[in-house]
């Protein structure tokens, strides 16, 4: 049973994506905010990601730059990879867990605010160089 077990394990650590990566999860910002910014920069170089992150006026866009440079601290220091070799491959945000709260209106009713959070994944990859 517990060989099975083994076998198993070895074969989903072969099986586990190699490229390096970073999470943010439990951000208090909502994931369509931060699809906004995150679609700007989804397949250019890091160095390209970083200066677009810089110059854009959005809320989310710290905090996006933020995992980049996680991302980036990853490849380097885990994989031995160059910072100028790598492209932002895979990058999305999935909603988290809602905060629910009420809000007082009228005549002794409530609304209900749900304030949303989300995940943020970047996954980078080296750069293909073309050759002519």
């Amino acid at each position: 049973m517990a060989t099975r077990q083994r076998e198993k394990s070895q074969r989903r650590q072969q099986d586990r994506d190699k490229r390096p990566m970073a999470k943010a999860r439990y951000v208090r910002i909502s994931p369509s905010k931060v699809r906004i910014v995150i679609d700007l920069i989804r397949g250019k170089s890091v160095a390209q990601a970083q200066a677009i992150l810089k110059n854009t006026p959005k809320a989310a866009s710290p905090i996006v730059e933020k995992v980049l440079n996680s991302a980036v601290a990853n490849a380097e220091n885990n994989l031995g990879l160059l910072r100028d070799d790598l492209v932002v491959a895979q990058i999305f945000a999935d909603q988290g867990p809602s905060l629910k709260r009420m809000q007082p209106r009228a005549q002794g009713r409530g609304y209900r605010i749900t304030k949303k959070s989300s995940h943020i994944t970047v996954v980078l990859d080296k750069a293909v160089k073309e050759e002519i």
